[in-house]
């Protein structure tokens, strides 16, 4: 009897299997195609939301690639009678002999663009994701080489694709590791193939310099020291950029003390990055200037144990700034930027600063530190100090700062204080192109009277409560700066991603240092006019 029962399963099975090979050959006029070394190779095609059932809304690319696959594409897809939504994706195979699969992806409505209300460009954020999702599945496919589409917009495309696949798994085993993918645009259906070459060499850029702030911050703390940072960054922007490192004894002769007293408790010696890319002759450069504590404890003030690990990732705006100058410089911009890197640890020791010391800044003025876990503002404001010497035509710095920022925003934006209403115009229209956005905070002389009514020194590195602990950060840094084109990024909420960011994996976001090459590439544009 069981011998039966099998059989006749033996024979459904047969018949449901012949009946839809039959109907697949039909559809598509599939013919046996060779397993060689170009069978792990993938393409990437994009196609616009279309509430009809009975065509298909090609990009260009696409359009083009099934009339020579003689419509293949466009009759599986209207088999399903169902069609794609922003974001989702269809996976064929064998209906093209160079490609072992063509994964269809949607992305989004044709012609959309700017949305006021959210403030970022919704066309190109859905490429980014929409092309993000599609060589994720394509690698966990096994394919290893993948053509995708510009998608109407190739940098964007290829922003999606470069930073989807990034993966910090240097310290994994061999076989834990993600597999590497080669990942090209799919230029031979496009009449302009330069421009659009042109156009994903920028992406690829900008998200190298992205992933390379991702890569950083991620890296454990007993492995990227205040030192270790410093020969890194040195290898990779000494071709087109000069580095400086600075010791403890030069920090000294600066008379650096706020800088210092966080390095105190430490055993690793601070040290103090200067960096210069000349893409053009000026005598005010471009400013940058990026929180690097390595290792952040809280200091005396020690932090709670529960996510203290993620603190390796306190050194977020030194790797913002790094991130960037390395975009800057391989998409050879015309601008000059200088860049001031404090880098340091912040631990609890017999020897480390304690509640209520008072220290003094290179500009003279004393702090009460009331606090030893608000450090970051301590370190940056010998560096805005020091950065003030060059005559910066802007400074703009980058901490992971306050919780505050995180409480405020989430990881919607990152924080933006300014004393320039034209700087911020032109910091938000490049966060509009990134689609990494910013969102800017208050300076009101109601924050700066919080921290300079001070009992022991001029000022106090805390608020006195935590009411608006973002702001009183600012305003305490204001304090030390007084050119009049300041920005001033608290990126402590944008700092890592769990799923905000569709094309961003989880862990370390490296954000934004995207939207800071968009504000450079920007202030390069109009100091050459």
């Amino acid at each position: 009897m069981a011998a039966s029962i099998v059989k006749r399963v033996s024979r459904v099975k047969k018949l449901n299997v012949s009946h839809i090979s039959a109907r697949y050959k039909l559809l598509t006029g599939f013919r046996h195609f060779s397993t060689s070394k170009q069978w792990n190779k993938a393409l990437v095609l994009g196609v616009y939301e279309n509430e009809s059932t009975d065509s298909i809304d090609f990009t260009g690319t696409a359009r083009k690639f099934d009339e020579k696959a003689d419509g293949k594409i466009s009759q599986l897809l209207l088999t399903v009678k169902k069609p794609l939504k922003c974001g989702k994706t269809r996976t064929l195979h064998a209906v093209d002999p160079e490609f072992s699969s063509v994964l269809v992806t949607c992305i989004g409505k044709r012609g959309e663009g700017y949305d006021e209300l959210e403030t970022v460009d919704k066309g190109r954020e859905s490429i980014r994701a929409a092309v993000a999702k599609a060589v994720l599945q394509l690698r966990e496919l096994g394919e290893n080489e993948i053509e995708v589409d510009s998608c109407g917009d190739t940098e964007a495309s290829a922003e999606g694709c470069h930073l989807a696949l990034f993966s910090y798994d240097d310290l994994k085993a061999e076989k834990s590791r993600k597999p590497a993918v080669r990942i090209s645009c799919a230029t031979r259906y496009s009449q302009d193939k330069n421009s659009m070459e042109k156009e994903w060499r920028k992406g690829a850029i900008l998200a190298e310099g992205q992933n390379l702030s991702r890569r950083l911050m991620e890296m454990p703390a007993n492995l990227l020291t205040p030192t270790k940072f410093a020969e890194i960054i040195k290898e990779q922007l000494a071709d087109k950029c000069e580095v400086l490192v600075r010791d403890k004894d030069w920090a000294e002769s600066m008379k650096m003390g706020s800088f210092l007293s966080v390095a105190r408790g430490s055993v690793e010696p601070p040290v103090f990055l200067e960096i210069e890319y000349k893409g053009r002759q000026s005598d005010s450069p471009l400013a940058l200037v990026g929180k690097g504590v390595t290792f952040d404890t809280g200091g005396i003030s020690i932090k709670p144990s529960q996510g203290m690990d993620a603190m390796r990732g306190d050194m977020g705006g030194a790797a913002c700034v790094a991130g960037s100058l390395l975009s800057v410089s391989k998409l050879q911009l015309p601008v000059h930027v200088k860049a001031f890197i404090p880098l340091c640890e912040n631990m609890p020791s017999g020897s480390a600063t304690k509640p209520g010391d008072v220290v003094t800044a290179m500009n003279g003025k004393t702090i009460q530190v009331d606090n030893t876990d608000a450090e970051g503002r301590l370190i940056l404001a010998d560096a805005l100090c020091y950065s003030e010497q060059f005559n910066p035509s802007l400074i703009l710095d980058m901490a992971t700062l306050t919780g505050a920022i995180d409480v405020a925003l989430g990881a919607g934006a990152a924080g933006v204080f300014t004393n320039s209403e034209n700087m911020w115009n032109k910091l938000q229209k490049a966060s509009v192109r990134s689609g990494d956005r910013v969102w800017r905070m208050p300076l009101f002389n109601h924050y700066t009277k919080k921290i300079t009514e001070c009992q022991l020194a001029d000022l106090n590195n805390i608020g006195g409560s935590r009411s608006g602990g973002a702001c009183t950060a600012a305003a305490f840094l204001k304090e030390f700066v007084n050119n009049k084109n300041w920005l001033h990024l608290d990126i402590a909420g944008v700092m890592s991603n769990s799923g905000d960011v569709a094309y961003l994996g989880k862990g370390m976001s490296g954000r934004p240092t995207r939207t800071v090459i968009e504000f450079i590439n920007l202030m390069s544009k109009e100091t050459n006019n």
